[in-house]
């Protein structure tokens, strides 16, 4: 990194990453990493705080009783299970806390060109409450109230998760100001697709430049046809080849090129660009943070680089 490089807006808290029980799968651990990884990687950040998402905009697009028994901390247990998380208070915090980040990098972005929030992309919790990790959809929630309050007149949500976007779909079906987005392996969780305005399901082993090459003219076509003012991009990193829970098998340099190439797309579309984490599951979380810091590091430059040839 040169000296003088921009450094990288960032919406983090420290409660993002709650303790969870001895040897759970979920790397919460992952979130707290992030940020060595990105100084491991010499990017320097302009962290930002976010601000706690006001409970009315998560009953907004969540059942307002399966809301309030997750900010009790009392969710049942056999909706405990289908999360795979236990809702603790303070993962009850930390999910208001991850929508608040997603809200406060897309504003940022829409005044600045790009922002990140340093976790969200919970893309699983639909209408009715969360699953696969995820307990409450910080992309709908932020994207609801973003068009709600009049920052924005249309939003493309663009999930490159291996697993798809299948909650986020369910809560944005019908609408024409929230476009949805998913590429990702056909095969695999959840097994029941939802169906976003354009799912893009991928063969099991599908690597860098098949996947670059389905990706490429549909997201071009979409922000052609909708002219969104903000992407909020779901820029997972489970489809890397080594992910426990992946299918796919991208490279490190694939997922950066992927990351490279929407901020490229975005760019020459006029929007601004906000990311989120989404999934990531290799065996050792630190490798995960990596991956993440990697992403990134490449939709972060890809967006500088696309700008300034914009601007020339």
């Amino acid at each position: 990194m040169s000296h003088g490089a921009p450094l990288l807006p960032l919406f983090h808290h420290a409660d993002y990453a709650p303790p969870l029980p001895p040897g759970h799968r979920f790397p919460m651990s992952k979130y707290a990493l992030l940020l060595p990884a990105l100084a491991a990687a010499g990017q320097g950040i302009d962290a930002r705080n976010p601000e706690l998402m006001p409970v009315e905009w998560l009953h907004a697009v969540h059942d307002p009783a399966y809301v309030d028994a997750v900010l009790a901390a009392s969710v049942p247990p056999e909706i405990e299970r289908r999360i795979g998380l236990p809702v603790t208070p303070a993962v009850a915090r930390r999910t208001q806390l991850v929508a608040g980040g997603t809200y406060g990098a897309a504003l940022h972005a829409l005044r600045h060109g790009w922002a990140a929030n340093g976790a969200g992309g919970s893309h699983h919790a639909g209408p009715d409450g969360g699953a696969g990790y995820c307990v409450t959809n910080d992309l709908a929630i932020a994207a609801n109230r973003l068009v709600c309050e009049g920052q924005v007149r249309c939003i493309l949500i663009v999930d490159c998760d291996v697993h798809q976007g299948d909650g986020t779909a369910l809560i944005m079906a019908g609408r024409d100001d929230i476009i949805t987005l998913s590429i990702h392996a056909e095969k695999n969780f959840p097994v029941r697709k939802a169906r976003s305005h354009l799912d893009i399901g991928l063969p099991d082993g599908t690597g860098d430049a098949d996947y670059l090459a389905a990706l490429e003219p549909a997201l071009a076509a979409l922000l052609a046809r909708h002219r969104p003012g903000l992407v909020l991009h779901q820029a997972g990193v489970d489809p890397h080849h080594s992910d426990r829970l992946g299918r796919l098998a991208l490279t490190d340099a694939g997922l950066a090129a992927r990351e490279a190439l929407v901020a490229r797309l975005v760019v020459r579309a006029g929007a601004a660009l906000a990311v989120t984490l989404g999934g990531g599951y290799a065996q050792d979380p630190a490798d995960v943070a990596r991956r993440h810091a990697l992403a990134l590091c490449a939709s972060w430059q890809g967006w500088n680089v696309a700008a300034r040839e914009v601007a020339a």
